[in-house]
């Protein structure tokens, strides 16, 4: 389900000639003595060996070879498949079963009624070249899932990308969306913000369509002569109110087994009120053509070869969509490998294999590599090796339609999770290029040693050298905002990880269950996108996605690194450092974003006051001057500096002590700082939730609410301040100082047991 828009952030490559000079190689590993740092070097060898690239080009041309959708047969055979794998090498494995509520289209109906007839297409034919473009039996038509049914016709509106911003230009010009229908490009959002924000504006219905600005023709060469999406492409996706809680829309907080209780359809919150259908840009252009009104700004403008326009009207439509509620199977595999010496603390490393369609590139080129590390660990297995903690490899089912099948397991073993979930290792789709890695700040430094023991398929460095050169070059030409994006050239700092928001399989480990998480991947390189289109297909991926598929083996190195590391070391691999030090820049971003915002207020307010606004438009359009809003206060944030502050010196204390004394430390002492530090991401949990929201319950990170996959950090106060909701963002001020004094007692006290 991730984004393009993620790895988007990685776009350039510096030769390593205009670099520093890599840091001297070393044995040293965070957590692990010499001389088991040594062995680990040793293992990590065996397991490089035992991958190979031909297989997982094999398996993924099996397993997209149908189409791959919740509920597909190919999708259950898939997942039995895997069941085999896993057993035959080792694991203990088994497919748990949820029944969750998937919709699935009958009736998709849309046609432009005046001023003139057209009637959408709706479907994306065969391409040349594509062998499975042709099937179309058991596959997903394009759609979103969670729309409800709806007959409606109405004036179409254009709302650009449909987001908050969107609206404010909207409302300068006069336009209302109330009682219309409006027209969305994907993109600057998650696809679902986008008819929530209609709804709330007023709208009727809400269509969406990928523009070839962002996503076509005007990117490059489009598919099949180049890997650009092209005029009849249409991207699927979930439009389940994820911001609110993911997972199955009548189980939240519960597994969705068989007897479990549910809510009534009509009491689902996360289920959209207003019909919503995705379309191709060629079913796209009549629409946009007839519409009339003002044109749009310059950055409105696609690249259709029209002038845009505002409407509404005279372009009117009629949407009609109905739906197959029914309550669907989600089969997990779930395969464990037990653990020698401590197999109450779980390592997990997942990745989903439920399509859209075919679904090659997302989820697949991510699940095969997953698969190519269960394979090496069976083989290191066969060897007498044991992993010290238990290690679990998870292939989620129903991650498409709203991260389903890892939600109802992590909600069905929540008591278990809380007690021993050391981490959770996460991938989704996987391409060509640049490492990209997000999560806890507390494994910054540990999954930049891990990038570090693998080498880049293209060029003669590490995976986090590549990656490090392509931020510097994108930071020389995209200076960033705030100091916790700024990359340091210094190879010898960690590489900074991405904050997570939401969009894939970590979503309920680290949001919900406060378990140290990671989302890696690679990509950047890739010619276009097929996202959620029935040609992300197996011959799209090897033409343009990693022809090679030598970037699967990267991927699996990269998670089997990871997951030997943290099975195997003496002492858990977390540090604090880093993320004390992200906090506190989290923290000065807002504290700096409130000022502005007072200042700008006060000055907005005098402008408008003198009659600025109107007397600076253009008379001969119409326009709606904005309104004064109230001053902008002071916030207390002296509570929050004062937890940043304490912060910042226990995670510098902690990382020193582990560097001087982890060596020494054995026996008893070794057990329980384990048994602390699987205990520190807990502590930035909040039962209560966030506002709005509790199913969301870690402070630090969590997405947008009117963002989606994009992630807030320190949301509970952020988001409070960006709403002008100065109540909220006084309490939440409170409860993150609150969590983050709870984590550093916990770090102070593993600190303690280092000395």
């Amino acid at each position: 389900m991730r984004g393009p828009a993620c790895i988007a952030l990685i776009v350039a490559f510096m030769a390593s000639a205009t670099m520093p000079a890599l840091a001297a190689h070393t044995d040293a590993i965070i957590g692990f003595t010499p001389a088991n740092a040594k062995h680990e070097h040793r293992i990590e060898s065996q397991f490089d060996a035992a991958l190979d690239k031909s297989e997982i080009r094999q398996w993924l041309k099996r397993m997209s070879s149908e189409p791959n959708g919740l509920g597909s047969p190919h999708d259950k055979a898939n997942a039995e498949y895997m069941l085999k794998l896993f057993k035959s090498w080792g694991f203990d494995a088994k497919i748990a079963e949820y029944r969750v509520l998937f919709p699935t289209p009958k009736v998709r109906q849309l046609e432009l009624v005046a001023p003139y007839h057209y009637k959408a297409k709706l479907r994306e034919p065969p391409v040349e070249g594509d062998s499975t473009s042709a099937i179309y039996k058991h596959a997903l038509p394009p759609y979103n899932a969670y729309s409800p049914d709806g007959d409606i016709t109405g004036q179409l509106v254009y709302v650009n990308y449909g987001v908050p911003d969107d609206y404010k230009v909207l409302a300068r010009h006069g336009i209302s969306v109330k009682g219309k229908i409006v027209i969305a490009r994907y993109g600057h959002s998650w696809r679902g913000i986008k008819p929530k924000l209609a709804y709330q504006h007023g709208a009727i219905g809400c269509i969406l369509y990928s523009d070839p600005r962002d996503d076509g023709y005007r990117r490059g060469n489009v598919y099949p002569k180049g890997g650009w999406r092209d005029r009849w492409g249409v991207q699927r996706g979930s439009v389940e109110n994820m911001t609110i809680y993911p997972g199955g829309p009548l189980t939240p907080g519960i597994g969705a087994t068989a007897d479990a209780k549910r809510l009534p359809r009509s009491k689902s919150p996360v289920i959209k009120k207003i019909p919503v259908l995705p379309i191709s840009y060629a079913d796209a252009l009549p629409l946009l053509k007839a519409l009339g009104g003002e044109s749009v700004p310059d950055d409105w403008q696609g690249a259709l070869p029209i002038t845009y326009h505002f409407g509404p009207g005279p372009a009117k439509v009629h949407l009609k969509l109905a739906f197959d509620w029914k309550l669907t199977p989600v089969y997990d595999v779930i395969a464990k490998i037990p653990g020698a010496k401590y197999p109450d603390q779980w390592v997990m490393r997942g990745n989903h294999h439920d399509g859209w369609v075919f679904g090659a590139e997302d989820p697949l080129a991510g699940n095969v590599a997953l698969l190519a590390e269960a394979k090496a660990l069976g083989g290191l297995l066969k060897t007498g090796w044991r992993p010290k903690r238990t290690i679990i490899y998870m292939s989620w089912d129903g991650e498409e339609p709203g991260l389903l099948g890892s939600t109802e397991w992590v909600e069905d073993h929540a008591a278990l999770l809380a007690k021993n979930g050391a981490i959770y290792i996460n991938s989704d789709t996987n391409e060509r290029g640049f490492l990209f890695a997000g999560g806890s700040g507390s494994l910054q430094r540990f999954i930049d040693q891990v990038g570090k023991s693998v080498t880049d398929p293209e060029t003669d460095t590490n995976v986090i050298h590549r990656a490090r050169a392509a931020r510097l070059v994108r930071q020389l030409k995209h200076p960033p905002h705030n100091q916790s994006d700024r990359i340091s050239s210094n190879p010898e700092q960690p590489l900074p990880i991405f904050a997570l928001g939401s969009g894939s399989d970590y979503s309920s480990f680290i949001d919900h269950m406060g378990i140290a998480s990671l989302d890696i991947g690679f990509g950047g390189e890739s010619e276009g996108t097929q996202y959620h289109s029935r040609y992300d297909s197996f011959d799209w991926y090897r033409r343009f996605g990693d022809p090679s598929f030598e970037y699967g083996v990267a991927l699996a190195k990269v998670g089997g690194h990871a997951v030997l590391r943290f099975a195997d070391a003496d002492i858990l691999p977390y540090t604090f450092t880093g993320f004390a030090n992200h906090v506190a820049d989290y923290a000065q971003e807002i504290e700096k974003e409130q000022a502005h915002m007072r200042k700008q207020t006060q000055e907005k307010a005098e402008l408008i006051k003198a009659d600025a606004f109107r007397l600076a438009a253009d008379p001969t359009e119409h326009y709606v001057p904005p309104k004064a809003k109230a001053p902008v206060p002071k916030l207390e944030f002296k509570p929050l500096d004062d937890a940043i502050a304490r912060l910042k010196k226990t995670a510098a204390a902690y990382d020193a002590a582990l560097k001087a004394h982890g060596d020494a430390l054995s026996g008893s002492a070794q057990d329980k700082l384990n048994e602390t530090l699987i205990e520190t991401e807990r502590q930035l949990l909040y039962r209560h939730g966030l506002p709005k929201r509790k199913w969301y319950r870690h402070m630090i990170y969590a997405p947008g609410y009117y963002t989606g996959y994009g992630v807030k950090t320190l949301p509970g106060i952020r988001e409070a301040v960006e709403n002008r909701d100065w109540d909220t963002a006084k309490e939440y001020i409170g409860v993150v100082a609150g969590v983050l004094n709870d984590f550093s007692d916990k770090v102070e006290a593993a600190a303690k047991l280092l000395q």
